[in-house]
């Protein structure tokens, strides 16, 4: 009887890859044709609307370096803070304290993504500088990375707990519990989990939305993350 169903079930997906695979077939079929029945003056059009638009790309680029994006900073104080919040719709900010050894990895992979995703300010600010603000956020665990969208805090990533719980975590593991958020853009499915494999501790629980970037940090208290 289990060989019976287990047959099925495979024959039922071998059918339903089939039927993919013939969808994935005419599409390709009619885009082709399309590009057949194009004469000059369509190809012309498409070449232009093309250009426009690795234009506005680059521009939007260029924009987003001017504003600091595209590498990994420090910030001196927290009206820097509030000023980057403000200027760019996507940061991540991860506070820190120079005598927490973990914070040290977080820099040397934040680094690695700041400089592949242009479309967020990457900073970090140092917790023992800015007292109001790691008590307005109740930041108690170091290192904490807040992940901010239009002023708004959507997620902390506190801890190495999201991370699989280790100092050894790949920065792709990062990267993909970034953009979970949608602060930065990846080419895959961030609920199919991280590239890497790893399935790390909690990770795939999404934090809702936030008043805004003063709003208090909802976590329990604990002890530095060292």
């Amino acid at each position: 009887m289990a060989s019976m169903i287990e047959a099925q079930a495979q024959a039922a997906l071998e059918q339903h890859l089939t039927n993919v695979a013939s969808a994935i077939e005419s599409t390709l079929d009619e885009q082709i044709k399309k590009l057949d029945d194009m004469d000059e003056d369509d190809l012309d059009r498409l070449r232009e609307v093309r250009l426009q638009q690795l234009k506005k790309q680059n521009e939007q680029k260029a924009e987003w370096r001017r504003k600091g994006h595209g590498k990994y900073e420090e910030l001196s104080e927290e009206k820097e803070f509030f000023a980057a919040s403000k200027a760019s719709e996507n940061v991540i900010c991860h506070f820190y304290r120079p005598s927490t050894h973990r914070c040290a990895i977080v820099d040397r992979h934040l680094a690695q993504i700041a400089n592949d995703h242009v479309e967020a300010r990457f900073v970090r600010l140092n917790a023992e500088k800015c007292p109001f603000l790691v008590e307005k956020l109740r930041i108690v665990v170091l290192p904490t990375i807040a992940l901010i969208k239009n002023t708004k805090t959507l997620d902390y990533i506190v801890g190495f707990d999201d991370l699989g719980g280790q100092d050894d975590f790949p920065t792709s593991v990062l990267e993909w519990r970034i953009a979970c958020q949608g602060i930065i853009k990846v080419d895959y499915d961030v609920h199919e989990g991280p590239p890497s494999g790893l399935n790390p501790k909690g990770g795939r629980k999404l934090a809702t939305a936030r008043a805004g970037i003063w709003q208090k940090h909802d976590e329990s208290s604990g002890e530095d993350d060292d």
